[in-house]
Formats: C-alpha cells, structure tokens, sequence
C-alpha cells in the first residue's frame, strides 16, 4: 500500500511520511463515529460493512507509514 507520494530526498519523503498518518487517523475516528453514532443513518449491513473495511483499510495504511518512517530514519541514520 503506497500513498503515491515519493521523493528521492529521504529528508522529503519522511516529512510527508510524518504529516500524512495524522490525517488518517481523523479519517479513521470519523467513519468509526459515524458507524457508531449513526450520523449519516447507514441502514444496512452492506453500507455499515463498507465503512468498517474502510476505517480497517485506513488504519492499516497508517502501520504502512509508520514502517516506511521508521525506513527512512535508518536510512538517514546511516548518512550521517
């Protein structure tokens, strides 16, 4: 899973690998508060199923990120 943002500069990429999670989350916490809350009245079992896969699907691009963080600091740790 790649967020399609890349750079050649390590210092760069993990800049936007540090921003990006943040965002995620509130996009996970919001369709989890949704499903929760019934804010939009998801009805049926397909519609709540689907905003479960993709608060699942939201939370694991974070762990995705934060390898790829952790990457890019041994990365620029061994530059050094």
């Amino acid at each position: 899973m790649e967020t399609g943002r890349s750079t050649d500069d390590p210092r760069e990429e993990l800049s936007l690998v540090e921003q990006e999670p943040a965002g995620i989350r509130r996009t996970a916490a919001e369709l989890r508060g949704r499903i929760g809350e019934h804010a939009d009245e998801p009805t049926d079992p397909e519609e709540i199923a689907a905003l479960i896969t993709l608060a699942e699907e939201q939370e694991s691009l974070i762990g995705v990120l934060e390898e790829r963080r952790e990457r890019l600091l041994r990365r620029l740790g061994q530059r050094s």
